[in-house]
């Protein structure tokens, strides 16, 4: 997140593969891109939990994990010495498709607005949802201030548009019955948003709007 020093190139790399929402080979984003994913840059981005990567014979494969379309909503820094008016349009293209295109629109996030559900193989159900549960948690990670406080499931549910809200529920139920896992109703009910009344999980007989992990 903002604070983890991302450089301009490793700004770009996520910027690419959020328009491109796929796996990707290194040498396709050389010729169509001009981005070279070295090892310095690859090692950070897996290691921030925002590229997942992966070696295929001579070259690596990469694509934006479920940090990386978590980062790219908050600002990047596209500024780089000597290549300023470049810079300067990256930084409005992204701020503005965050700030007015989506605004316009029914999509909430960048990975609803990139998703490309129709190019992906279903995966087994139980593959899925241990999937979902990692992501789940990876996303709570980067909207908490801190492990075991409240993350509202109206934040939580624009990060999952390339999934159903059944099989998103029906993780979040398994994932409740986790030792470091609460989901819970808001305590004061004329808080409620009629976009928190949509996002909630009805769970034992009550709707929940409240998801904490490191309980």
């Amino acid at each position: 997140m903002p604070g983890d020093n991302l450089t301009p190139s490793e700004s770009a790399i996520l910027v690419v593969l959020m328009a491109e929402a796929r796996e990707i080979t290194n040498t396709e984003l050389r010729e169509s891109y001009h981005v070279d994913v070295r090892k310095e840059y690859r090692d950070k981005l897996n290691r921030l939990g925002y590229v997942e990567s992966r070696r295929i014979g001579r070259t690596y494969l990469h694509q934006l994990a479920d940090g990386g379309w978590v980062r790219v909503q908050s600002d990047l820094d596209f500024d780089a010495r000597g290549a300023r008016a470049i810079g300067g349009a990256l930084v409005a293209l992204h701020r503005n498709l965050r700030d007015r295109i989506m605004a316009r629109s029914d999509y909430r996030s960048f990975g609803e607005m990139f998703a490309s559900t129709e190019m992906r193989t279903p995966a087994p159900q139980a593959d899925q949802q241990r999937s979902l549960a990692r992501r789940i948690r990876v996303t709570y990670a980067a909207l908490a201030t801190e492990p075991g406080t409240w993350v509202s499931l109206t934040r939580l549910r624009p990060f999952f548009g390339d999934v159903s809200t059944a099989d998103l529920d029906e993780a979040l139920r398994q994932l409740e019955r986790e030792a470091d896992v609460d989901i819970a109703p808001e305590s004061n009910q004329k808080m409620l948003t009629p976009d928190d009344l949509v996002a909630a999980l009805r769970l034992g007989g009550q709707d929940k709007h409240l998801l904490a992990i490191g309980v």
